[in-house]
């Protein structure tokens, strides 16, 4: 049980930086609260001219889903902590769900990976 709990602490300090990475993405610097609900409010209400907030609400929810698939594989097969497998996990992912409920939506993965900021404004 304590590993776990010490699993659980140390998890926020590696994914920080994707969090910071992606703000940056919209050229805005902020604060982020430790508040899981707090965070989704705080990133899903972003005032950003041009920010289509269903696609960065999506891609809040595909972060989390992505840390959440990255917190079992560490604690399920003693896997380490990857960022960039991360990040490549929820890039697809919230592709995949833009392109199949968006239809305003037609960029090819490749295209949206490579300008994903783009992506996410008008």
């Amino acid at each position: 049980m304590f590993s776990n709990r010490t699993i659980e602490t140390a998890s926020p300090i590696k994914i920080w930086p994707i969090w910071w990475e992606t703000i940056s993405w919209l050229s805005i610097t902020t604060v982020f609260p430790s508040n899981p609900a707090q965070h989704f409010l705080q990133h899903s209400f972003a005032q950003v001219e041009g920010l289509r907030r269903s696609r960065w609400q999506s891609w809040w929810m595909a972060v989390v889903w992505s840390i959440w698939k990255m917190r079992n594989i560490i604690i399920f097969s003693n896997d380490s902590f990857n960022g960039s497998k991360l990040v490549d996990d929820a890039v697809y992912l919230v592709w995949t769900w833009l392109i199949n409920l968006d239809k305003d939506f037609k960029l090819h993965f490749n295209q949206w990976s490579t300008h994903i900021r783009e992506g996410f404004l008008f």
